[in-house]
Order: C-alpha cells, then sequence, then structure tokens
C-alpha cells in the first residue's frame, strides 16, 4: 500500500481519536490491567501526546494532555472510576518491564 505522508497522517490521527474515545468509554477498565497486558495505559497515552506538542513546539500542559486522554480532569477521572489495585495487580506490575 502506497499513500502519501498526508494521508497517513489523517489515517493514524483518526486511529488515534478512536483509541482515545474507546478508552474513554471503557472505564471499567483499569490503568493498572492495561499496564500489565499491554505495558501501556492512559497516562502513558496522554504522556505521548505531550511529547509530541513539546516536539512540534506546541504548548499542551500534562493536565492538558491527561484531560484529552480521559475527556475529563485526571483527577475528576481518578476519583469517579479509579479503584484499589489488587495485590496481584500491583505484583505484576512489579514483574512488567514496561511498566510506570
Amino acid at each position: 500500500m502506497t499513500i502519501d505522508d498526508r494521508t497517513r497522517t489523517e489515517l493514524e490521527a483518526a486511529v488515534f481519536r478512536r483509541l482515545v474515545n474507546h478508552l474513554q468509554s471503557r472505564s471499567d477498565v483499569q490503568n493498572i490491567e492495561l499496564m500489565n497486558l499491554a505495558g501501556f495505559c492512559r497516562n502513558c497515552l496522554s504522556n505521548w501526546l505531550k511529547d509530541a506538542a513539546d516536539a512540534n513546539g506546541a504548548v499542551m500542559t500534562k493536565d492538558e494532555s491527561r484531560e484529552a486522554v480521559y475527556g475529563m480532569p485526571y483527577e475528576t477521572w481518578k476519583a469517579k472510576h479509579q479503584g484499589e489495585a489488587t495485590p496481584e495487580q500491583l505484583a505484576a506490575m512489579k514483574k512488567n518491564p514496561g511498566s510506570h
């Protein structure tokens, strides 16, 4: 498949938006579960967004990047959706080389 750079960027942007929408709709899935299974979580995604903004000279705070990914302020999301991690989840995260 050969596509031009603009089309590739548009497709990648659409995929990113779809991933973010999916994660926002699945607040039942905890970040620690994502981290343990996939090696990244919503916080990682928001950090990558901020890194991309920084690399391109765009002004974006950590809070703004988190709100873009979570769909609300991070503290609000945590209060509404984040449960306590189980001892098993914490142990699995320590074994995961990609974890925080």
